[in-house]
């Protein structure tokens, strides 16, 4: 049986001597597992199709439960990551990301477009990089189910919105707070609020559309990765290397 379908690469893994395993969110399929044979040759027809963080059009044969790739198009290969071990790091968090969340099987078109859009905001249209993570994190964790709650204070209802609670995903004022101590929270100010609440609600292609501050974008950046991963309960080893260029 054959199929088409267009997909992002999320990893490689080198197979046998010419070969790779590919893990690709395709847009009709979700998450696919696909042999890439000779890939590694010099000459191979499919290696600009089966790069890391390539977006490509794949023709898959199956046969007996195992997909082989047996036609790739490259159709955005985001080659302002290549050359920037930064840009690259970042690009390869989000696709981490992608690969730890989507499902066999199950089409993700959301999360598919939301990894694309960040790999271009940060491969051509040179957004901040907090920036642009920031938005992916939040916005994935609502694709995930764990969008929070950032209407007002979740204790009192009235006060000004002080701590954001982690695992709970909710505000609590100052006041509030004080009675909350078995709890993970952070301070948000108002502006990194604004950009929370922006993020969570703005339309997708309007995602990294958006203007703060440094110290309010570091902020927030840290806000968004550490909700991320207190929802998931797990690191990302990609994440580490990306925060070791800045130490």
């Amino acid at each position: 049986m054959y199929m088409k379908t267009e997909g992002l690469v999320l990893r490689e893994v080198d197979y046998k001597d010419a070969d790779r395993i590919l893990t690709v969110l395709t847009r009709d399929y979700g998450k696919m597992t696909l042999r890439a044979r000779g890939v590694r040759k010099t000459k191979g027809t499919l290696k600009s199709a089966c790069q890391l963080l390539t977006y490509s059009e794949f023709t898959i044969s199956e046969r007996r439960g195992y997909c082989t790739i047996s036609e790739a198009e490259p159709i955005e290969m985001f080659t302002g990551l290549r050359g920037d071990l930064e840009r690259l790091s970042l690009g390869s968090y989000f696709a981490q990301v992608a690969e730890t969340v989507a499902m066999e099987g199950e089409p993700n078109g959301e999360l598919l477009s939301l990894t694309l859009n960040a790999l271009y905001a940060i491969a051509k249209l040179s957004r901040p990089q907090r920036l642009v993570k920031a938005g992916f994190e939040l916005r994935a964790a609502c694709i995930l189910g764990y969008e929070p709650d950032l209407s007002g204070c979740a204790g009192c209802g009235e006060g000004k919105p002080a701590r954001f609670l982690l695992r709970e995903g909710v505000l609590l004022c100052e006041d509030c707070a004080k009675n909350e101590t078995d709890t993970i929270r952070m301070p948000v100010s108002a502006s990194v609020l604004s950009a929370l609440r922006y993020i969570v609600s703005c339309p997708p292609e309007k995602l990294y559309s958006f203007r703060l501050p440094d110290g309010d974008l570091t902020a927030l950046s840290a806000i968004t990765e550490s909700y991320l991963l207190t929802q998931l309960e797990r690191g990302f080893s990609t994440l580490d290397f990306y925060k070791s260029l800045f130490i």
